[in-house]
């Protein structure tokens, strides 16, 4: 595989990966305008969120002329307004007065207590157990498919601010799923043969190399009943270099064929949170090159307020995304964890704005799906706002499911203009409980109405 003239135009081509960190912080958001003060207050959250970015992203997707409100500045740099001004401003203390490493993460870690770091029972609830101890490194919540935690890909080549898996970025080994042990992974699938689809997600797997991404695909190629790889990654938007200019690009294309040749369905999970991600020509040169090995790339991204909450860029990024031959997926909602109330938009407006997007694209953009919930029980999706029976509500219902009996079942949930997540919604048309809880005492099952108790 050659690379395409197109790629060898642009300022990215063969360009070293630079990744910077929080000690660039200062300079890079001076770039961006602010203030002193407002460096600091950004600094102080970087303390407790991961911060990374890298060249091609800050000289080829951030417009600084717009920074900071430039959708992209705001993807991958932290606000200072992300965290409760009373912890930003003890953070920032600490760093003006010179405080110890020690004395600085021991104020992130409280703060950090406070986010819910593992949501939907990530810790609890979907590791699998044999002989009663927990198997590192996997995830296996719905029986269909199982997710695996490669230790080499627990990094990406940046950060989103609203990412979900924030805790396996900050250095704390209690908070990282993580695990080299491959031959543990094939022997689970191999005696679970309702397992069908291993997702390698992290992190980004496609921040490690060919030669060690392949040592963990290639011994899943021999199991018979595994129908679908699938590689969770933003590298399509962060750095496209991996597929089209890097050392090692031809050759983990030639990995992509060979998953296909065996006859399993590689589906390459991309993460794109902004039409400007697709805009430089080399994007468009690695999506090309992906989708000639035979790989089908799905695009995913939240519904994040401040960077994508309108119809009209979600509809110019699933047209986009159609243009160049990938198979648009999912609008998710912000989960709840890290700084959820700074970035979530509520249900009924992520809604609105799926809706209002999803009516002006065609049929081949509308296989995506949301807005999508991905809580303790499973994926719930938010089909529309109605009124039944005199009653304004919410229907939804499982795309995916924890229980496989609740998948495509539909259920209610009462109109809440602010309710911005699954568990802060109540059950509608006179019902006690939603179909993944127990009834209460009397109707039928006992109290507990925990759904991560499930």
């Amino acid at each position: 595989m050659s690379v395409t003239p197109e790629a060898a135009l642009s300022p990215s081509t063969g360009r070293r990966f630079r990744a910077y960190t929080t000690k660039h912080i200062d300079e890079l958001t001076a770039r961006a305008g602010l203030t002193a003060d407002e460096r600091l207050a950004v600094q102080a959250v970087a303390t407790v969120l991961p911060f990374r970015v890298n060249g091609y992203v800050l000289d080829e997707l951030i417009d600084w002329d717009a920074a900071p409100d430039d959708p992209i500045y705001r993807l991958v740099f932290p606000q200072a307004d992300m965290l409760p001004q009373s912890d930003v401003s003890r953070i920032a203390d600490l760093i003006r007065s010179g405080a110890s490493r020690k004395e600085l993460n021991e104020a992130a870690n409280a703060v950090r207590a406070r986010l819910n770091p593992h949501p939907a029972g990530q810790m609890d609830l979907n590791v699998p157990k044999v002989d009663e101890e927990p198997i590192p490194g996997i995830q296996h919540k719905y029986k269909e498919t199982v997710l695996f935690f490669p230790k080499q890909g627990q990094t990406c080549h940046a950060y989103c601010t609203y990412c979900f898996r924030w805790a396996q970025f900050v250095g704390d080994a209690d908070l990282k799923f993580a695990s080299s042990e491959i031959d543990q992974l094939v022997e689970y699938v191999r005696s679970h043969p309702e397992i069908t689809s291993v997702l390698f997600t992290g992190g980004d797997p496609m921040i490690m190399s060919e030669g060690v991404i392949s040592k963990y695909i290639e011994p899943l190629l021999e199991i018979e009943h595994l129908e679908a790889i699938r590689i969770g990654t933003k590298a399509l938007a962060y750095w496209p270099q991996r597929f089209v200019t890097d050392p090692d690009a031809d050759d983990t294309l030639r990995l992509f064929e060979k998953v296909v040749a065996s006859g399993k369905n590689l589906a390459f999970m991309a993460h794109f949170s902004h039409p400007n991600e697709m805009r430089p020509q080399i994007v468009q040169d690695a999506v090309r090159r992906i989708r000639s090995t035979g790989a089908i790339i799905r695009t995913q991204a939240p519904l994040i307020r401040t960077i994508n909450d309108d119809p009209a860029t979600w509809e110019s990024m699933w047209r986009t995304h159609v243009r160049h031959g990938m198979v648009p997926y999912y609008m998710f909602v912000e989960r709840d964890t890290g700084p959820q109330d700074y970035f979530a938009v509520p249900l009924a407006e992520a809604y609105e704005i799926f809706r209002g997007a999803y009516k002006n694209v065609s049929g081949l953009a509308r296989t995506v799906r949301g807005p999508s919930m991905s809580a303790t029980p499973g994926k719930v999706c938010v089909d529309g706002v109605t009124e039944v029976a005199g009653e304004k509500v919410f229907a939804l219902h499982f795309i995916q499911a924890r229980d496989p009996e609740l998948v495509g079942r539909p259920f209610f949930a009462e109109y809440d203009e602010k309710a911005a997540w699954l568990f802060d919604l109540k059950p509608a048309l006179g019902a006690t409980h939603f179909p993944w809880e127990k009834a209460p005492v009397g109707l039928g099952g006992g109290v507990d109405l925990d759904p991560t108790r499930l």
